[in-house]
């Protein structure tokens, strides 16, 4: 489990902000900006690793989300990714196009913001 008071401790989801419309029309870079390692270790500390983790069943392709955020909490970058590979052989494009329904599963968005997982 990431760290066991992260959702209390990081209230508020972190979204990371998308380029402005009239750069994106000049080139075909991504359209969100990049996040820092912090903002993402500390949006997977919010993951409360649940008893039954309903983000696994709201994700179509069952990845292991839970584990993927408290390896990022744990600074374990190589292995998180070794662990989507797992489950998923295309991660670079699959990201693009998810609609992400794991984080409208996600038990913490009963009473708090979600965890951050697409991004």
């Amino acid at each position: 489990m990431a760290d066991p008071r992260g959702f209390l401790k990081y209230r508020e989801r972190d979204d990371r902000p998308s380029r402005p419309v009239p750069v994106r029309i000049m080139d075909f870079n991504e359209v969100y900006e990049r996040n820092e390692r912090g903002i993402v270790k500390t949006q997977a500390s919010r993951c409360m690793d649940c008893g039954v983790p309903f983000c696994h069943t709201g994700c179509p392709l069952g990845n292991l989300i839970p584990e993927w955020n408290d390896l990022i909490w744990r600074d374990q970058w190589e292995e998180a990714s070794a662990r989507l590979h797992m489950t998923n052989n295309f991660p670079e494009f699959t990201g693009r196009i998810c609609p992400a329904p794991c984080e409208t599963s996600c038990v913490l968005g009963i009473n708090q913001p979600a965890v951050t997982i697409k991004q």
